[in-house]
């Protein structure tokens, strides 16, 4: 439960806007390791306070991990307008930075998970983000250029989606995992849709799981 974790309700800057976050910090780990979480299209209702995004906050501060959820600019209280994804990748950038700057975070255990237009955003941050551990991938809505970007990148890397998603292929995302350079591991959801209605507790499950693992490892290789 949230209850076991303290929250702090934030603005922070992230080029020459101001955002709005949710910091969760696990009760008696300090410092601990922090994931970045990036919700889904801003469009379409999509915000910090998400179903699943919400249940892996949840399943990570009962793991000792730290979690920082965030709007994307024009989102909540967060200024500014919707940049057709490109805008957001400042966002990400600027929240991972400032994860990485609270003194409760170890700064060399930092994760990033976006869930659909979240993971489209996340996936040309972690690219270039060289203080990343571990990247989950929900629903990823990705073009085969996004995948062919993605083949050599050397983090440990979690691809989750439904086998009834209408706007993710699960075949799809098998064919092209499989192309990636490890680590990596793909989870297959059966009767779960894009939305996750009834799945939040197996997705953040897996979530956990994942980065649980990963986070305890050595700095990853690129």
């Amino acid at each position: 439960m949230l209850s076991q974790d303290s929250e702090e309700y934030l603005m922070f800057s992230a080029a020459r806007i101001e955002l709005e976050g949710v910091l969760h910090i696990p009760a008696g780990v300090i410092p601990s390791p922090g994931v970045v979480t990036c919700h889904p299209h801003p469009l379409f209702g999509g915000d910090m306070s998400n179903n699943v995004v919400l249940a892996i906050c949840r399943a990570l501060a009962w793991a000792g991990i730290a979690t920082f959820r965030f709007n994307f600019r024009g989102v909540g209280k967060s200024q500014g307008s919707f940049a057709e994804g490109v805008g957001e990748q400042e966002d990400v950038g600027a929240a991972i930075a400032y994860l990485r700057s609270r003194r409760e975070i170890d700064s060399q255990r930092i994760g990033l998970l976006g869930y659909s237009f979240g993971a489209r955003v996340a996936l040309p941050v972690a690219l270039r983000e060289e203080c990343l551990q571990a990247l989950a991938l929900i629903s990823p809505l990705f073009s085969a250029s996004d995948w062919e970007q993605m083949k050599n990148y050397l983090v440990p890397k979690l691809l989750l989606c439904g086998n009834k998603d209408g706007f993710v292929s699960s075949s799809e995302v098998e064919h092209f995992s499989q192309q990636l350079s490890q680590p990596w591991q793909l989870e297959i959801i059966p009767g779960a849709d894009h939305f996750w209605w009834g799945y939040e507790e197996e997705v953040a499950r897996r979530v956990s799981t994942f980065f649980s693992t990963a986070l305890k490892s050595s700095k990853a290789k690129r």
